[in-house]
């Protein structure tokens, strides 16, 4: 029987989007790499992924991911924007982009939470302004066969 309590936790910091991949050269030869920034806040993700697991088996079958990402307020804005942000009256349409942070903490977290992202159905996610930026991270096993 597998575990099917949810795993939670938080990566700290300001959120960063999945890059898009760069093209270098190697020789004569193209080729692809990931953005240093990327590649830092994948590693970030999977250390605090595994401290989560502490030992338990990957999850197999398919799964419901919940974010909420957290922006912080820009610094330059006056006190009256910045209570409104926090409120929740002013909403963050400015990067990360919250697709590419999904893309982030899916890639992140392959082969610590589950084998592959190809195992999420459903997602759920929110983007806020808070004090405290961070992408609160929680995985549901869903009751189901995998396919």
């Amino acid at each position: 029987m597998h575990d099917l309590k949810p795993v939670s936790f938080v990566v700290p910091g300001e959120p960063v989007g999945k890059g898009r991949p760069r093209v270098g050269k190697v020789g004569n030869h193209a080729r692809l790499f990931t953005p240093k920034k990327t590649a830092n806040y994948e590693s970030l993700i999977a250390v605090v992924a595994q401290q989560a697991m502490a030992e338990r088996e990957l999850i197999a079958g398919p799964v419901l991911m919940e974010l909420r990402i957290v922006l912080p307020v820009a610094a330059s804005w006056s006190k009256k924007k910045a209570a409104a942000a926090l409120a929740g009256e002013v909403m963050p349409t400015k990067k990360p982009d919250a697709d590419n942070v999904l893309k982030a903490i899916c890639d992140g977290i392959n082969g610590i939470v589950f084998r592959d992202d190809v195992q999420v159905v459903n997602v759920s996610m929110s983007k806020r302004f808070g004090d405290t930026p961070g992408v609160s991270v929680r995985v549901v096993p869903l009751v189901g066969e995998c396919s």
